[in-house]
């Protein structure tokens, strides 16, 4: 099994078996989301698309962020912390955010995707391990324009690639590395209410759930699922 790495810039010219990684807090929250009952989740590139999907069906739901704040029209944000309140039993969530949900729709040439964090880690590999692949790429999302931010995601990448190599890897270092991220200082900071810091608890509570998310295409959108193990 080969590993490669890629990130927002070019993970449209990844194939084979790719894994969307958004840790602080996409598919943190995604995870919560199904915890919290949600039948499937419909993962966007903008806030027009998400709205008109909740317009054409009532029983969708829209979450997610711009700046890490939901946009007027969507039904909650992208904080764990907040999903853990909520009863989705059965619901069909639409997720736009800055960087998960845009390394999904950008990943056009992959033969299987799987949208990862560390709450779901070892059922990622496991739900991996399945297909056999020759080959990995892990598209960290968190990267900004500049290169900088995302080392969270990298981390989780790197995390999952030691377990994909049958390695034991002592977890803590990777997690201390989502708490010391650029990303995760923003939860630190008390000016800023919007970014609890006890989702940075629940980004880095690691195997949290027994399932993997996987990615496919229905009807024109690509849908998130998840696969218990």
């Amino acid at each position: 099994m080969k590993f490669h790495y890629a990130t927002l810039e070019n993970c449209s010219q990844a194939n084979g078996f790719v894994v969307v990684i958004d840790v602080i807090r996409a598919f943190t929250n995604a995870a919560f989301v199904f915890s919290r009952g949600a039948h499937k989740i419909i993962p966007v590139r903008t806030v027009e698309e998400a709205l008109q999907l909740k317009q054409e069906d009532s029983n969708r739901l829209v979450c997610g962020e711009v700046g890490g704040i939901p946009p007027a029209g969507f039904d909650f944000g992208n904080s764990p912390s907040q999903v853990l309140g909520l009863d989705l039993n059965g619901r069909v969530i639409v997720q736009r955010t800055g960087a998960g949900t845009q390394g999904i729709v950008r990943s056009l040439q992959a033969k299987q995707m799987v949208a990862a964090s560390f709450v779901v880690a070892a059922a990622t590999v496991k739900y991996i391990q399945r297909f056999a692949p020759e080959q990995v790429t892990f598209v960290v999302t968190g990267y900004d324009d500049f290169g900088k931010g995302g080392d969270e995601d990298q981390a989780c990448a790197e995390y999952l690639e030691t377990l994909l190599k049958r390695k034991r890897p002592n977890p803590e270092p990777f997690l201390e590395r989502v708490r010391k991220s650029r990303d995760a200082s923003y939860h630190f900071d008390s000016a800023r209410p919007e970014f609890p810091a006890v989702d940075i608890d629940y980004c880095t509570s690691l195997d949290r759930f027994d399932f993997a998310m996987p990615v496919i295409q229905e009807n024109g959108h690509f849908v998130i699922q998840p696969v218990y193990f």
